[in-house]
């Protein structure tokens, strides 16, 4: 075990070949859910979404202290302040882990 944990194989070694396959399995087959690892918006981050629709990502730090029925308008500001343009709300999505932890919100507006 202790070879095994100070990595203490030469190189050319099959004890080697067999911790690095097993390294790789490891990085390879693991489900990503076993990571828990979900994109998180920076701030506000416009990403690709339907013709004649802008679509964006909001950091949920920015929305921490706004009420539910005011989270429209913050979402409104934020964009209309990272790209400069007024443009309407279609409908703004929480978007959740399987923890049901809020990840970000996703902002859909028509030009």
């Amino acid at each position: 075990m202790r070879r095994l944990f100070f990595w203490e194989f030469a190189r050319t070694s099959w004890q080697y070949d067999i911790v690095v396959a097993l390294i790789l399995a490891f990085i390879f087959l693991t489900p990503k859910a076993f990571f828990k690892d979900q994109p998180r918006a920076v701030s506000v981050v416009q990403i690709p979404g339907a013709p004649r629709e802008s679509v964006f990502l909001i950091d949920p730090s920015l929305m921490r202290d706004v009420a539910l029925n005011s989270r429209g308008q913050r979402a409104i500001e934020l964009v209309q302040k990272r790209t400069g343009k007024r443009m309407q709300l279609i409908r703004l999505e929480t978007v959740t882990d399987p923890d049901e932890e809020v990840t970000c919100f996703m902002a859909f507006f028509k030009p």
